[in-house]
């Protein structure tokens, strides 16, 4: 697509990647994941809250404000930005994980959740692993290097930002990417898991959800 029939805005009507089967399956876990959120809320409003779901009370929420953030993104062509906020996103995800993993370790939460005192993001994840949550060998910084290095700024990142120009060549995109099927894929791919994990964190911290 040449830059001058580069819409400003896309809408779900035009968007540059309907119909990718991926990116349907994430509509999709966004709209369950909203549905259970709204019970969520009301719940939230009745409840006595322990420290757990007050912290899930805030994550929650933050979680599927990042998913359709990347969503949106994605529907107006910026794969890149939307490659950078996974991190954001997964790690949110992961610390709802953690807490019920490990919920007595909530005093962190409520401390703060500093630096140096809080696992790190690649620590959580090893953590959980052991304690069987997760099966793949892979340790948890392999898992966070690419997200860090995507926020980071890292060389390596520049992966998430090349399209083919006019003239063959390679460069770095500064604006839409429009013509990327496998980084929507892989970004999708990315995600739904972990909207997966939103859902059973919803039912977990609030297990009313379903009375």
């Amino acid at each position: 697509m040449k830059t001058n029939e580069i819409k400003l805005t896309y809408t779900p009507a035009d968007e540059p990647y309907l119909g990718r089967k991926l990116l349907f399956h994430f509509d999709e876990m966004i709209s369950c994941c909203f549905e259970r959120s709204e019970i969520v809320s009301k719940l939230s409003h009745k409840l006595e809250l322990t420290e757990n779901q007050k912290m899930a009370s805030q994550l929650i929420p933050q979680s599927l404000n990042l998913s359709v953030s990347i969503r949106e993104l994605v529907r107006q062509g910026y794969l890149f930005g939307a490659h950078v906020l996974k991190r954001s996103f997964i790690e949110r995800v992961t610390i709802l994980l953690y807490l019920h993993t490990f919920p007595k370790k909530i005093t962190l939460w409520t401390d703060g959740w500093e630096y140096r005192k809080a696992p790190s993001f690649a620590k959580m994840l090893d953590e959980i692993k052991q304690e069987g949550k997760f099966e793949s060998e892979v340790k948890g910084y392999q898992i966070t290097k690419d997200l860090n290095s995507l926020v980071h700024g890292k060389p390596d990142s520049a992966l998430w930002g090349m399209i083919e120009m006019e003239n063959g060549k390679l460069g770095n995109a500064p604006s839409k990417m429009l013509n990327s099927p496998r980084l929507c894929d892989e970004l999708c791919a990315d995600i739904l898991p972990w909207l997966v994990v939103v859902v059973s964190m919803m039912c977990t911290y609030f297990p009313e959800i379903d009375s």
